[in-house]
């Protein structure tokens, strides 16, 4: 039974980083890549992946439809909590004043934090809600493409 449930947890990771990566998320794997990646001018959005149901329901379909808009980040990247575990625990020093969360997204400006979207504002909402939350910070913190 156990090699049962490792097998079809790989299959949901694999899954979620599939649709990630496909709303054109870079996934970013290790502190090394966090640190070259968020540490740059402009704004980056990330997007705290992970397994459960209001990542897959909610969070990654609201971070594929939100992007298509007229602001948007310069970046967008992904870590992914309980599999990534360098990488998030860095990316996570950088969102200061916010306690982990996952799933969430972090918009940073210049290497810094300007807004989050934490789990409870996306567990137990719809995935409309959440894009228009982050089409708001976009409005806010983003140039138009």
């Amino acid at each position: 039974m156990s090699m049962d449930f490792n097998l079809f947890m790989n299959d949901i990771v694999k899954q979620a980083r599939k649709e990630i990566s496909a709303a054109g998320y870079k996934e970013l794997t290790t502190s090394e890549e966090v640190d070259e990646t968020l540490n740059k001018n402009g704004t980056t959005l990330v997007m705290i992946n992970s397994v459960c149901g209001c990542a897959g329901g909610i969070a990654r379909p609201a971070a594929a439809h939100a992007v298509h808009y007229d602001k948007r980040p310069d970046q967008l990247v992904t870590v992914f909590a309980g599999q990534d575990k360098e990488a998030t625990a860095r990316a996570r020093e950088m969102f200061t004043g916010y306690p982990p969360s996952s799933p969430s997204f972090a918009l940073l400006k210049d290497g810094k934090i300007m807004t989050m979207i934490e789990r409870h504002e996306i567990e137990g909402h719809d995935p409309m809600s959440v894009v228009s939350k982050l089409q708001a910070a976009f409005d806010e913190y983003c140039e138009e493409v």
